[in-house]
């Protein structure tokens, strides 16, 4: 008999004890949230901001009516000339003054150029946030697609503070991604970062220098 035959009877002559019970996934997450202080809605929204700056993004609150406004103001106080925008935010964006709208309506190949030499800032929308990490989910499609949180060195976010989930885990189920799953789905941290240079962490090497949250919520802010 072999080796790998006396290993195999081995094992099959084993007791047999009682099978597993599977991990409990949900409470244990539900106790993470606990610890965390993110179980209510305002806990969630203080806990992303916090995190949120700690990975040096910003945050700025407004309301559904004037982030147009809003980012106005951060446009003209940045120094921002071009603007890129998808299809979703062209009908909010026409009347809001801001200078160099650009919409992202072409193929790439068309203007590779122009997108990665002559474009200030994009302007984006999220599918939500993670209050547990201060995380964006942003869910690329072919009318935002994932060179516009990619290449310009101004990353816009818009963030409906409903939106904010406690964890990732919470995110998934509240937003059914097994259901609706894209082919691509970006969880974002602050700017980009990297640390691959004698291990200290540098911001801005391979994207967006600033991460700017326009976070969205029902009160009217001034």
């Amino acid at each position: 008999m072999s080796a790998r035959d006396n290993i195999l009877q081995r094992l099959r002559q084993a007791p047999q004890g009682p099978l597993p019970l599977p991990p409990d996934v949900w409470g244990h997450q539900a106790a993470l949230t606990a610890a965390a202080g993110a179980g209510d809605r305002g806990e969630r929204i203080r806990l992303f901001c916090e995190k949120m700056a700690f990975w040096h993004g910003e945050v700025v609150r407004a309301s559904r009516s004037n982030w147009p406004k809003k980012l106005r103001d951060l446009c003209l106080a940045k120094g921002v000339r071009s603007l890129l925008h998808g299809e979703r935010q062209a009908a909010a964006l026409a009347g809001s003054g801001i200078a160099g709208l650009r919409a992202y309506d072409r193929p790439v190949e068309d203007w590779k150029a122009e997108l990665f030499y002559d474009v200030d800032a994009s302007l984006t929308s999220t599918r939500g946030g993670i209050a547990e990490t201060g995380t964006l989910i942003i869910w690329p499609d072919a009318s935002e697609p994932r060179l516009m949180s990619l290449v310009p060195p101004i990353h816009f976010a818009l963030l409906d503070a409903d939106q904010i989930h406690a964890d990732l885990l919470a995110a998934i189920s509240a937003q059914d991604w097994s259901g609706n799953l894209p082919t691509n789905a970006l969880l974002v941290s602050g700017p980009s970062k990297t640390a691959d240079i004698q291990v200290t962490l540098a911001y801005g090497a391979h994207g967006p220098k600033e991460l700017i949250v326009l976070l969205l919520d029902e009160e009217e802010l001034p």
